[in-house]
């Protein structure tokens, strides 16, 4: 992260987004164990990962095949899903996130993914923006020339905006409601805000929804922005969840970056 000055206040400049993990899968063991008992069962996973247990569990509950276990453990059991297709076990295991150091141009892409996904975005009708980051595509980042025709060009937005938001307060005054006329003020303002407007989204997927993600969006034909999130996801996830996303392999590109690829297609 980089920081520019640009009257009448400074504009930070982003190239890299940040992914916090939130929220994981818990799994409550005795209501597991107390099925298990009520219908007879002597079962255990070999995992002590949640996501990959809840997985396990949901699959064996289609056959009740808790007596039959596949040799391998819970690795050899989620690989034959995964070869299978029966992805609907993987939609159990749910995770949350917060993504920021973000563009609008990202998140318009983002909430295409629907199925299995949630979404909770910073509002600019509420939030001011007049403190604004900006994300910069790495191909205008790389080039001075496009660097300061862009940064240029985020400046006289960013003054457009301030300006605008103050003068429609003043314009508003006869509204009594304070937080009403700021709020006016705002939702009017930021139509001169740019895509590359950083942004804040809390993010709730499952597997399932993770994987198409990643396959997406991790690809050499996705946008590099959000390539590079897709990236951050896997390696997360590799860790959260090994069995599930160990099958994504990293392919150099000649750009220097990289794709994730699996023969496992659209589980």
């Amino acid at each position: 992260m980089s920081s520019v000055s640009a009257s009448p206040g400074d504009i930070r400049v982003i190239h890299e987004p940040a992914v916090y993990l939130i929220g994981r899968p818990t799994i409550s063991e005795a209501e597991l164990e107390r099925f298990l008992e009520d219908h007879g069962i002597a079962w255990e996973s070999d995992t002590e990962q949640a996501a990959e247990y809840l997985t396990e569990v949901a699959g064996r509950v289609c056959y009740m095949s808790f007596a039959r276990p596949r040799p391998g453990g819970n690795k050899a059991y989620i690989d034959h899903i995964l070869e299978v297709g029966h992805g609907s076990v993987l939609e159990h295991p749910v995770w949350n996130f917060l993504f920021t150091g973000i563009s609008r141009s990202l998140t318009h892409e983002l909430i295409r993914h629907r199925a299995g996904f949630a979404y909770s975005q910073l509002s600019q009708r509420y939030v001011d923006e007049s403190l604004a980051e900006y994300v910069e595509p790495d191909e205008i980042a790389k080039d001075p020339e496009l660097h300061q025709i862009w940064l240029d060009a985020v400046a006289q937005s960013h003054q457009a905006y301030i300006r605008l938001a103050e003068k429609l307060q003043e314009k508003l005054r006869e509204e009594p409601d304070k937080t009403a006329r700021r709020k006016l003020a705002r939702q009017a303002a930021r139509s001169v805000l740019p895509n590359a407007t950083e942004t804040k989204i809390f993010v709730t997927a499952n597997a399932r929804a993770l994987r198409h993600f990643i396959e997406s969006r991790a690809s050499r034909f996705a946008d590099v922005e959000i390539r590079k999130l897709a990236l951050k996801m896997l390696e997360i996830m590799r860790t959260e969840a090994p069995h599930i996303f160990a099958d994504y392999q990293l392919v150099p590109l000649p750009d220097g970056t990289s794709e994730a690829v699996t023969t496992h297609h659209k589980v």
